[in-house]
């Protein structure tokens, strides 16, 4: 695996992310979780291209 693919100012937060989601998620329904982190993961990638230009 590159170097740039495995940088921790991206994978801590996306890790981060994925335990808040859990801890608050617990009474949500599956459907809900999952527009949640499909909206959040989108906006991430969009930071993510942004700062890589």
């Amino acid at each position: 695996m590159p170097p740039d693919l495995l940088r921790l100012d991206i994978v801590v937060p996306v890790l981060m992310y994925c335990a808040l989601l859990w801890w608050v998620g617990r009474g949500l329904s599956w459907t809900a979780k999952l527009a949640t982190a499909v909206v959040t993961l989108v906006l991430i990638i969009c930071v993510v291209l942004v700062e890589r230009r």
